[in-house]
């Protein structure tokens, strides 16, 4: 399969589990967590899934389209592993949805991130809530939940919020 084509199937994959993840949480309150901001596209997709929602995101560095940035009340900048336990101060146990894309095209930097971000993502998430992952994510507090028809196995990932008494 060409590079293209493969990143046509990711896209088509991130999409269709982003709608289905919308629909998980349709009757869960709560904000939206978007983990790399990228180009945008995926921010503003979830704009048009959750206009009501505030949808905080993660970024490193800016250099997403103009038309794509949030509001800077909403934009966490800096490396996550920082900028995360920070903001456990106003989303701890609150968050509806996460959204973890690192895009850098390395699986094996992917995983590692995606390691180091579970024990920072999962406070914030509310029971009931749902990640949805580019990487797999090997979390005891998270079930693992079907993928939408269509979407290859270990192409994209989708998690429960398993309900439990700690805020972890």
């Amino acid at each position: 399969m060409s590079r293209l084509d493969s990143f046509i199937r990711r896209l088509k994959a991130q999409r269709v589990c982003l709608n289905l993840a919308a629909e998980l949480v349709r009757g869960l309150d709560g904000p939206v967590l978007e983990l790399g901001l990228g180009n945008g596209r995926t921010y503003d997709h979830l704009r048009q899934l959750f206009p009501e929602r505030n949808i905080f995101v993660c970024e490193r560095h800016l250099a997403a389209h103009p038309g794509c940035i949030p509001p800077s009340k909403f934009l966490l900048l800096g490396d996550m592993r920082e900028t995360l336990p920070a903001a456990r101060a106003w989303l701890v146990g609150q968050v509806a949805l996460a959204h973890l894309d690192p895009g850098s095209g390395d699986v094996t930097a992917s995983q590692a991130l995606a390691a180091a971000l579970a024990p920072l993502i999962l406070p914030l998430l509310r029971p009931g809530a749902v990640l949805v992952s580019e990487p797999a994510i090997d979390c005891p507090r998270l079930a693992a939940l079907a993928l939408p028809e269509g979407v290859m196995p270990g192409r994209y990932h989708l998690y429960r919020r398993i309900s439990c008494r700690s805020s972890a």
